[in-house]
This record gives structure tokens, sequence and C-alpha cells, in this order.
């Protein structure tokens, strides 16, 4: 038999492989947007720690290209989805837990304009395109808890807390660029509703089944409401009050309580989900080197650098990891 039948002509894709593809398109999960978070997380936080070193600002930036390239990969891999497979983007908006990753796409945009600080144009595009997909998406995600049929106390868990840090996170670049009761609306919006969401979410989890394992790392999102709040408050009040001083202790509290569970975590096997190990850590670092800043105690100086290097061994871990469940076909499939 001649070889050329066996051969697939070059230029094209197999029949299968395309299959593939376009059934990996349809099971991306929206989830994969957290990956971004925990990258620029981590950017910021080198940025932040390390200003006086040149070779941790060329590190940050590096991170940051990284986050930012991802970020738009992401973002035309999942409109691609919606134009093509818009009924499994429909059912990703009614799921429980899914539902509650869609605000990362503007979380992502305004982490990415305080990272951009530099590039004013590319900051303010950001941050306005970020402010304003948050507002529709806290709207749409509260609207579909309140007009649900099919939610239960047992679909709570931390995850329920991310459309609120998305509000929270609006003044760190907002009053940056001078937009001072924008930045107080959400910051408003995000602390309360957090306190709302914080005492069902502690009842769910005090009073009902534990969570299911691959949805434990989301427990480390505690952390991230109280963090961004405290960078958020003393960016609006301009230094560090006694309110600010409540938010960063229970942040560094929550975190100590977290760390005592530290072997349950390790245990638990890698899902894309551990990616919610690493954005909430970063914003307690962030939220550290801030406090050290502000307060000139020098302990903090060395727990934020403790925390950020840890930060930096669980990201490398989850890129690792990441990457092992791509080869192996493991992330856009089936839930």
């Amino acid at each position: 038999m001649s070889s050329s039948v066996l051969t697939v002509p070059s230029g094209t894709v197999p029949h299968e492989d395309l299959s593939s593809i376009k059934r990996g398109v349809a099971y991306l999960p929206i989830t994969l947007f957290s990956i971004v978070m925990g990258l620029i997380g981590l950017g910021i936080a080198w940025k932040e720690c390390f200003q006086t070193s040149s070779v941790a600002q060329t590190l940050s930036l590096a991170i940051g290209i990284v986050a930012s390239a991802l970020f738009i990969i992401l973002l035309g891999a999942y409109g691609w989805k919606i134009f093509r497979h818009a009924s499994d983007v429909r059912a990703e908006l009614h799921h429980p837990v899914r539902l509650n990753f869609f605000p990362t796409i503007s979380v992502n945009m305004l982490l990415l304009s305080v990272f951009w600080q530099s590039i004013p144009i590319l900051a303010i595009t950001l941050w306005t395109a970020g402010m304003l997909l948050q507002l529709v998406l806290t709207i749409y995600v509260m609207s579909s808890w309140l007009n649900h049929n099919h939610f239960t106390i047992e679909h709570v868990n931390p995850s329920w807390f991310i459309p609120m840090v998305g509000n929270i996170v609006v003044p760190i670049n907002g009053m940056y660029l001078g937009y001072v009761e924008i930045s107080w609306f959400f910051f408003s919006v995000g602390l309360i509703f957090w306190l709302v969401l914080l005492t069902i979410v502690m009842y769910r989890l005090l009073f009902h089944e534990q969570l299911p394992l691959h949805l434990t790392p989301t427990y480390f999102i505690l952390l991230a409401p109280p963090s961004i709040g405290f960078v958020s408050y003393t960016g609006l009040i301009g230094g560090l009050d006694n309110a600010a001083r409540l938010l960063y202790y229970c942040a560094l509290f929550l975190m100590m309580l977290l760390g005592s569970n530290a072997i349950r975590f390790w245990r638990v096997p890698f899902f894309i989900s551990s990616w919610a190990f690493s954005f909430p850590l970063a914003a307690l670092s962030i939220a550290t080197i801030k406090m050290a800043e502000l307060s000139q105690q020098s302990c903090l100086i060395w727990l934020a650098r403790l925390l950020v290097t840890l930060l930096s061994v669980i990201v490398s871990w989850l890129v690792f990891r990441t990457v092992q469940a791509a080869r192996q076909g493991k992330i856009c499939i089936p839930e």
C-alpha cells in the first residue's frame, strides 16, 4: 500500500484532532482565569516587596508580561467559546460554583491596571473596562442569588466572595487615577456585602457537611477580602487608622488559622481550584508590605518577605502541576 495513503497531507489537521480541539473549547472552564489572578498577584508582590532590587523588578516585569499574555489568550479562547458553545457558557452561568468565577475576568483587568500603572493610557483603559464589567457582573451574580430556584446552603462556599472582592479591588487604582467617589462606591458595596456573605459562608462551613475535596483550596479565599480591603481602605484615607488595623489583623489571623491546617491542604490532590491558594496569599503579602510601610514595624517587613517567598514556591508548584495536567489532557474536560 502506498505510504501517501497512510500520511496526513502537509498543513492539515486530522479530523480526530479537530474534534478534540472543539470539545476542548466547549469544556474550557471559566475558573482558568484564576490562574492569571495568581500570577499577577505574584508580580505585584515582587514589585512592591523588593523595590530597590533590579533583579526583583525584572522578575516582576517578566511575571506581569506572562500574566498579561495568558489573560489575552484566555479571553480570546473564552470569547470563542461564547460564540461557538453558548449553551455551555449558559450552563456555567447557572452553576452554583462557576458562576462566581466570571468576575475573575474583571478582577484581572483591575489587577493588570495596577501592575501597568507606569503606562497611563493602558492603566486607565484596563481600570475603566474592569470597573464597568465588575459592576455588571456584581449585579448579575447577586440577581442570580436573589432569584434562584436551585441553590441550596450546600452550594455556598468561599468562592462566593469573589464577586465582592472585585469591588474592593476597584479603589486600589481608582484613587491613584483620581476617581475618589467611584472608589468609595465600590469599596462600600464590596465591604458591606463581604460581611453579609462572611456570616452565611461561616454558617455553612460550621454547621453543614465539609466542602467537596476539589473545593478545599477555596478556604484560602477567606484571606482575600480583608487583605484587599486593607490595601484599598488605606489608599482611600491616605494612611493607617484602627479600622485599617482591624482589617489587616483579621486577615493575619485567618492566615494563622489556615496555616494550622497546612497538612490537610497538602494532602489535597491537584485541581484547577488549587489556584485558590495563590491570589489570596498574594493579597495578604501585598497587605503586609503596605502595613510594614505604614506602621514602620520591622518584623512586618520580614513577614512580608517570608510570605512572598512562600507565595513564589506555591505558584511555581501550581504552574508545574497545571502544565502537567494540560499535557495529560485533564484541563478542558467534562465536569
